[in-house]
């Protein structure tokens, strides 16, 4: 029988240490995908920071540096203007990216640094037990917030495309998804046109994707997809909030 679908060459042969039904793994087959199809794996370096995804080194095979959390923009700032021939981007969580990264997170969008970001956000801290993240929407039950978000002032989530949608560095801005199979083509679409930005060097590109985390959802893997799909989607809606080509 012949193969239908291989292995990107970008991904390691590697055992998963993801848990049951995250997409984190997904993410990183369209990441391998793409990078791929554009035949610039011997030119990526990929900054990987403190989260689910610390071990991304053990996945891509790939330049990845480890970076201080809520750091990798900042290095990855520093790897592009010193090697500006290299597709640089960063791979961040909401916790990662949206918390103790903010203030590297917006500057870096708003001098239109040319590098391509990769954000999960699964609205709860993964790595370190479930707690609320900046992302986490109002109402949900995590560790930190046994009676729902907003019970205690912890205010709204915040919502990085629509902050990001207004900084005039920014060339691309996506959210997406990866809890159906049509998601996951989009998914795929908005990762492959954040790399052609910087590769034609029209600035700062991210892509959103929300995702799922069944494990601190306290859910089974389809009650996160649906978790997704009736709750998340709603307060994060899917779309192009920033396209340099339109």
């Amino acid at each position: 029988m012949a193969m239908k679908l291989a292995r990107p060459e970008t991904l390691y042969d590697q055992a998963t240490h993801y848990c049951p039904g995250c997409g984190h793994g997904i993410v990183h087959r369209l990441l391998g995908e793409v990078i791929d199809e554009l035949d610039i794996r011997e030119k990526v370096i990929g900054t990987a920071p403190v989260g689910c995804a610390v071990l991304l080194y053990d996945y891509f095979n790939c330049d990845i540096i480890e970076c201080a959390h809520g750091r990798p923009p900042a290095v990855a700032t520093g790897i592009k203007r010193v090697l500006p021939d290299r597709v640089v981007f960063t791979y961040q969580g909401d916790g990662d990216l949206a918390a103790i990264g903010t203030t590297e997170t917006v500057h870096t969008a708003n001098r239109g640094e040319n590098i391509t970001t990769i954000f999960i956000n699964n609205a709860v801290y993964g790595m370190t037990g479930g707690q609320m993240a900046p992302t986490t929407i109002t109402g949900q039950w995590t560790t930190t917030t046994p009676a729902g978000r907003g019970g205690n002032q912890e205010g709204p989530p915040l919502k990085v495309c629509e902050l990001l949608s207004s900084l005039e560095g920014v060339a691309y801005l996506e959210r997406v998804a990866v809890s159906s199979p049509k998601d996951v083509g989009q998914a795929k679409k908005a990762i492959r046109k954040a790399f052609e930005t910087q590769i034609k060097g029209k600035g700062f590109s991210l892509v959103e994707i929300l995702s799922m985390c069944p494990t601190d959802w306290k859910q089974s893997p389809k009650q996160a997809v649906d978790f997704v799909n009736n709750k998340l989607k709603q307060v994060f809606p899917l779309g192009v909030f920033r396209d340099w080509d339109e």
